[in-house]
């Protein structure tokens, strides 16, 4: 029976496509979406940030290094995304080329989630890159004058005002950017305005209202489960890579879920990198020519000072290329910039 029972189980796995995913895991217990690396370890811990909310990240370090202090690097986004998507692939690549590295899941989200789930703040999300800032200058073998961020998508941009912030981070490296509380309070391209803004205020107070009634929140509208063909190009691009077997995991919001929906107000109030013209460290943003989202970073670019900033557009890219394309993403670029800008000497 038992047998019998195994066959039947064997059989709906193969039905449902998912028969090569169980039995790559338990090969190698990799539960990354990016294939794994045989120059890396990788190492799954844990911090806190200052609110006392535990993330969990995972640490990768090149196998042939010596007993000497590395440049690191702490990652996480695209926004809605978890630590084995694109950040892990960031994560890995980088630590191929010697920095130690660290992709995180922040607050809220992943394997980071607590008593709440799917909630993004402004403030806690720029807080949780200082976070991991805090946890590698703390590892005997990360050099804490040696210390670059990087963000992807929604944490490009909290990414971006945390360096407006954290005076320990001496680069910090932006991809396919979003300003995350522009796009909350004015919708795309600034299409939003104040009468429209206010009726979305008044909409999602009302619904914390029922929220703290029901003891539950009301989720915010997600990536359909199917394609109807009429979706703007961003939203294709979108399903594309998350509900698909390119970049799907079961713990992405993006993938399987959705966010809170009264995480907007905070968004909305909180605007981030009111003080990005006064970032002293290496700034890079990187966004493709084609994608929907390019003008966050064109105009975060025009507030930056000095001439230690830069901006990479990426020919014939879109939002979603920058995620997991490899011919796409300009990671010698990104490796030539921290080594610069972190003093690495080669």
């Amino acid at each position: 029976m038992k047998k019998r029972i195994n066959i039947l189980i064997l059989a709906i796995m193969i039905f449902l496509g998912g028969i090569q995913m169980v039995i790559a895991n338990e090969q190698n217990n990799w539960d990354k979406v990016f294939k794994k690396s045989d120059k890396v370890e990788v190492k799954k811990v844990k911090f806190k940030n200052r609110y006392g909310i535990t993330l969990v990240g995972d640490l990768y370090t090149a196998k042939n290094i010596k007993n000497e202090k590395l440049p690191a690097i702490a990652i996480s986004g695209p926004f809605g995304a978890v630590k084995e998507q694109a950040s892990g692939l960031y994560a890995q690549t980088l630590a191929e080329k010697g920095f130690i590295t660290l992709a995180f899941d922040p607050s809220f989200t992943g394997e980071s989630t607590n008593e709440f789930k799917n909630v993004a703040s402004a403030d806690i999300n720029t807080e949780d890159f200082s976070a991991a800032v805090d946890f590698l200058s703390n590892q005997k073998n990360v050099d804490k004058d040696k210390i670059g961020i990087l963000g992807i998508c929604g944490f490009g941009g909290f990414a971006v005002n945390a360096a407006a912030m954290d005076t320990r981070i001496k680069a910090v490296v932006a991809s396919t950017m979003y300003d995350m509380t522009r796009v909350s309070a004015k919708g795309y391209n600034d299409t939003t305005d104040e009468n429209a803004r206010y009726e979305l205020k008044k909409m999602l107070n009302e619904q914390r209202t029922l929220d703290f009634k029901n003891n539950t929140y009301a989720k915010a509208q997600g990536l359909p489960e199917k394609l109807t063909g009429n979706e703007p190009q961003f939203v294709k691009d979108y399903y594309d890579y998350y509900k698909t077997k390119r970049g799907f995991h079961p713990r992405s919001i993006n993938s399987n879920g959705n966010w809170n929906l009264t995480s907007t107000l905070s968004l909305i109030n909180m605007p981030i990198l009111a003080y990005a013209n006064e970032i002293k460290s290496a700034v890079m943003l990187i966004h493709g020519s084609n994608a929907h989202s390019r003008y966050f970073s064109e105009d975060v670019f025009k507030k930056l000072k000095g001439n230690n900033k830069e901006l990479v557009i990426v020919d014939n890219a879109n939002h979603t290329d920058l995620y997991d394309n490899l011919d796409k993403i300009p990671f010698n670029k990104i490796v030539d910039f921290y080594n610069k800008n972190l003093n690495v000497i080669k």
